[in-house]
């Protein structure tokens, strides 16, 4: 029958820390978004959403777990935003640190043929394409001219126009093969 009580209810001094660290941590959890900037937010790339996980992680830690206190958790929240903020300022300017850390946008058809070899690296399936262009209004995949995968997981369509692929200047940074390179 304790077992059974403990499950529901520890004690009261234990409600209280539990309440007073959701209220510390809540405030602190809008501070570090807040000097973060929108990218903590917006659609994110793959550390920004590991970023995310790792303070919700931490956040619910430092109010649950008896063994970790609010200082252990702030400590390490605290680093990582800072970590975050320091390979984001890196990142911006040198081009070697970019290219090592940012994926790729990569092309995902091209003039109404789906270039296979990118579509198995970034494991993502014709359906999904469909479905992106019919969420775009479109009725056919000739009606793209490519449909990119950006950086942070979204998808671009193109629509269809009179030019290459290296004419589209937006596309300069997008990975494709060869031989859509040629047309």
């Amino acid at each position: 029958m304790k077992d059974s009580i403990d499950t529901w209810f520890n004690s009261v001094d234990r409600i209280e820390s539990v309440a007073i660290a959701s209220v510390y941590f809540y405030l602190l959890v809008i501070f570090v978004v807040r000097v973060s900037g929108k990218r903590l937010t917006s659609q994110m790339n793959n550390f920004d959403w590991i970023v995310n996980i790792a303070i919700g992680s931490l956040v619910g830690s430092g109010i649950l777990l008896k063994d970790v206190s609010i200082t252990d958790a702030t400590v390490a929240i605290a680093i990582l935003a800072s970590l975050q903020w320091l390979t984001t300022y890196l990142v911006l300017r040198s081009s070697v640190l970019r290219s090592l850390i940012k994926p790729k946008p990569a092309l995902l058809t091209h003039k109404g043929q789906f270039v296979i070899e990118n579509m198995r690296r970034e494991r993502i399936s014709e359906s999904e394409v469909l479905a992106k262009l019919r969420e775009k209004g479109f009725t056919s995949l000739d009606e793209a001219n490519w449909v990119v995968i950006e950086t942070d997981g979204s998808l671009t369509v193109i629509p269809k126009r009179p030019m290459t692929f290296r004419e589209a200047k937006l596309l300069n940074d997008v990975a494709a093969p060869q031989w859509v390179e040629d047309r």
